[in-house]
């Protein structure tokens, strides 16, 4: 099967006016998570290799207008910590080489004051508790080298209290298996070596049976597709090391039939509106199917390989 053409010069324009048009509906929509919006659209260019089309220098220093003492990001400035921007931020400052800029043991700290007894985390001072903000704890102390800061033990036995008997993981012990919570359960066993927990098979089979006929992905049993799986069924299937069970091809085409081609941007499902978040998704989700010409990205960092390889293996 012949996979189809990525549009990139449009997608990169569709994020670089995204960026410089802050008053638009879509902008205003997204004020209380533009961290994580940067993060999305600014990966994006990363990935397709327009990385320098931003200033840098203006992206940092608007992150850090949305730092607070206490150590954590809030999603814009003014906005309470909570510790997806908090994962966001330093994913960005780590894309831009500028994670020595960070007061690491606070972040850190922060972080670590957010694990619960059980090893589960909240997101923030309200106590909400997701697998989730386990991803984006271990995630985000991984890659400032602090992971000492929490009890990792602890963690990942929450984590695997959250399996369920189809293989998959749910956002709390007995909630049913997502997709989206299986990325942030397996990228966070992977990154604390404890995929020994996984049953690879079992889980495999359920994350290849998520291919509707279309070729995309949905997130749970008679759900519609959507491109965002794209990532979260993917990278799984690559760290568990069962990608080779899905067609390739025809999801790469479902990817590719989602974009706008006359405006740029990638929606959730053919002829829909296009979103920076769909759009991320589905570029990074194009990168993990090692389609031509993109940087490839690492399935549990979640950030490129040359990124990861630079904050891992840098020389003094």
């Amino acid at each position: 099967m012949e996979v189809g053409s990525l549009e990139v010069e449009k997608h990169v324009k569709f994020i670089i006016t995204l960026e410089k048009n802050k008053d638009n509906f879509d902008s205003l929509a997204m004020e209380h998570l533009r961290l994580s919006g940067a993060y999305w659209g600014l990966t994006t260019l990363d990935i397709l290799h327009n990385l320098g089309t931003v200033d840098h220098d203006e992206v940092i220093s608007w992150i850090m207008e949305c730092w607070h003492e206490c150590g954590g990001f809030g999603g814009n400035i003014g906005h309470d910590p909570h510790i997806l921007y908090t994962l966001s931020a330093v994913q960005v400052l780590a894309l831009l080489d500028k994670i020595e800029i960070l007061d690491i043991d606070k972040i850190s700290s922060y972080i670590a004051s957010l694990q619960k007894e059980d090893g589960s985390f909240s997101g923030d001072i309200w106590g909400e508790i997701d697998t989730r903000f386990s991803y984006c704890a271990i995630c985000c102390l991984s890659i400032l080298r602090s992971l000492d800061k929490i009890n990792v033990e602890k963690a990942v036995s929450y984590i695997v209290s959250c399996k369920n008997m189809d293989g998959g993981f749910g956002c709390t012990p007995g909630a049913e298996s997502h997709a989206g919570q299986i990325f942030c359960c397996i990228a966070a066993l992977a990154i604390t070596g404890s995929l020994t927990h996984v049953d690879k098979d079992l889980l495999g089979w359920w994350l290849c049976e998520r291919q509707v006929d279309s070729g995309g992905l949905n997130g749970r049993p008679e759900k519609l597709p959507d491109v965002c799986y794209s990532w979260w069924v993917l990278s799984s299937l690559i760290i568990i090391d069962r990608v080779h069970w899905i067609d390739k091809n025809k999801l790469a085409n479902f990817i590719l039939n989602c974009q706008d081609k006359e405006n740029g941007g990638i929606s959730d499902r053919p002829d829909d509106a296009v979103d920076v978040f769909h759009t991320y998704f589905g570029v990074a989700g194009l990168s993990l199917l090692e389609y031509p010409g993109l940087k490839a990205i690492d399935p549990a960092y979640a950030l490129p390989v040359d990124v990861v390889n630079r904050l891992f293996f840098k020389t003094a």
